[in-house]
């Protein structure tokens, strides 16, 4: 087994309740969540069991300076997974999730719109049609 560059590997430093300090050596990881090769291009908002491109994270926190520990959740299928993944492949996942929320508050605007012209049509229909009083008000 080939020793991994020291720049892959993190080194922290415990000190022990008994004053001895130790050191605590990171391996960098070689593979991602599901075992996939590292060089293999991972879209994290896919689910790999159902296929679905709802899946969101559920939590994330870095692991490390290159990579980040992402709890991610299907909500189709109910799928969870964890996974240590690039940062390359995280600010992907997080341009796509701003991708996804620009969409359904594109949809929640024509949404509320098509309610409020509904209801000043309804509003026009009963005013026209004598159903409002003053005391409505």
């Amino acid at each position: 087994m080939a020793p991994q560059p020291e720049s892959e590997n993190k080194v922290r430093h415990v000190v022990l309740p008994s004053g001895r300090t130790i050191e605590v050596v990171y391996f960098a990881e070689r593979t991602e969540a599901h075992g996939r090769p590292a060089d293999e291009q991972v879209d994290l908002h896919l689910c790999g069991t159902c296929g679905s491109e709802l899946v969101y994270p559920v939590d994330w926190e870095e692991e490390g300076s290159t990579h980040w520990r992402v709890v991610l959740r299907c909500p189709n299928c109910e799928w969870t997974g964890t996974g240590v993944f690039e940062q390359e492949v995280v600010e992907r996942f997080d341009l796509e999730l701003d991708h996804g929320t620009e969409v359904l508050v594109s949809d929640l605007q024509h949404l509320t719109r098509a309610n409020m012209e509904e209801d000043v049509e309804r509003f026009i229909t009963a005013l026209h049609g004598d159903h409002i009083l003053p005391t409505d008000f």
